[in-house]
């Protein structure tokens, strides 16, 4: 465990309080003082845990002395040894929750996601599935109160997606579902297999945190814009005007088509909102590919090729491979609220796996 030294606990403290001052002068311009108040709101927790920690060693310190002075009554003394057994069993969580709250925080972790899931190998059941998958992310979100809105949907024909993007929002979104990301496999019977053969199929899963219009600067000229008549399964119109829209970003060659809405300027802004936050990918990518050495430290990679987790029917278990989890409740998992032990298990995995770098 990392032990943080006293001389940055009383550095984080100092500040803390610097900035508190600095606000209650009531003399800074309105731009600082904006500046100061975000800055004091991410340090006070961080200088609360500080705090605890400075506070439980003192009083172990004290509480040392007091046991090891002879003078001392023998039933202080004991009382003194029972009162510091307490402490020392409550400072590595405080001393742990320090060093987190000291660890470099992902600035997406609290932005809306957008959730892509597309069928991978497996044809119809491979859809099928990628259908489960999302009634399983809705579900989840529902019952941590977020919200999901369709972006766009692809719907097989015998049921499921081909591909469906949607945009989730809510509290801690992306902090929560990042490592989503992935190869989901599932082997079960198929609902048209007689023989009763177990079948493996695939979906690509991939969590992206949303951009906003100050992240990514889209110039006009660097895009083509077509709109066509929408249309569905077999090929046939939907609808009776060119409301569908593709948008080429032309300098990467991204392309995004949106048709669902019956509105070509709500497609456009749809399609815009996608292609802004596929760009704001991109760069967290290059950045990532940059510090590769901090990204291995990750639970997973982020790479859409990665295998992370199979579901087995016949079973009845769900499987993370990079924690090595499995856990004998997969109607539970695919029914939403199950899933938040998988979810809790890759981040806390993630924590100490950074711990463990911070204190190498």
């Amino acid at each position: 465990m990392v032990s943080i030294p006293p001389a940055r606990i009383a550095q984080i403290e100092a500040r803390r309080d610097e900035l508190q001052a600095m606000m209650a002068r009531g003399d800074l311009a309105a731009e600082r003082f904006v500046a100061v108040s975000k800055e004091y709101a991410e340090l006070e927790p961080v200088a609360a845990a500080a705090g605890e920690v400075r506070r439980l060693r003192a009083e172990l310190a004290n509480l040392g002395h007091m046991i090891d002075d002879p003078e001392a009554d023998a039933e202080i003394r004991e009382m003194a040894a029972e009162e510091a057994a307490e402490i020392r069993a409550r400072l590595p969580d405080a001393e742990r929750a320090l060093a987190l709250s000291l660890l470099p925080r992902d600035a997406a972790d609290e932005r809306a996601a957008m959730l892509e899931i597309r069928a991978g190998t497996g044809g119809d059941e491979a859809a099928l599935f990628a259908g489960d998958l999302f009634r399983m992310y809705q579900r989840y979100a529902e019952d941590r109160g977020w919200k999901v809105e369709l972006i766009s949907a692809n719907a097989a024909e015998l049921g499921g997606y081909k591909e469906v993007v949607a945009s989730v929002t809510g509290a801690g979104v992306f902090a929560r579902l990042k490592f989503e990301s992935g190869v989901h496999r599932v082997q079960r019977v198929p609902a048209t297999e007689s023989g009763g053969r177990i079948h493996t199929s695939a979906a690509t899963v991939a969590v992206l945190p949303e951009a906003e219009d100050v992240d990514v600067q889209i110039d006009d000229k660097d895009l083509r814009i077509d709109v066509y008549r929408s249309s569905g399964p077999g090929g046939q119109s939907v609808n009776t005007t060119d409301s569908a829209v593709r948008i080429t970003h032309l300098p990467t060659g991204l392309v995004v088509i949106q048709q669902d809405e019956k509105s070509q300027h709500k497609n456009k802004a749809k399609a815009l909102k996608v292609l802004r936050t596929r760009l704001y990918e991109q760069e967290r990518e290059r950045l990532a590919s940059a510090r590769a050495g901090e990204r291995k430290a990750m639970v997973g990679s982020g790479d859409r090729s990665e295998r992370i987790r199979t579901y087995n029917f016949p079973q009845g278990r769900v499987t993370d491979h990079r924690i090595n989890l499995t856990l004998h409740r997969l109607s539970e998992i695919l029914e939403g609220p199950g899933l938040d032990e998988l979810v809790s298990a890759l981040i806390a995995e993630d924590e100490a796996a950074r711990l463990a770098n911070l204190d190498a």
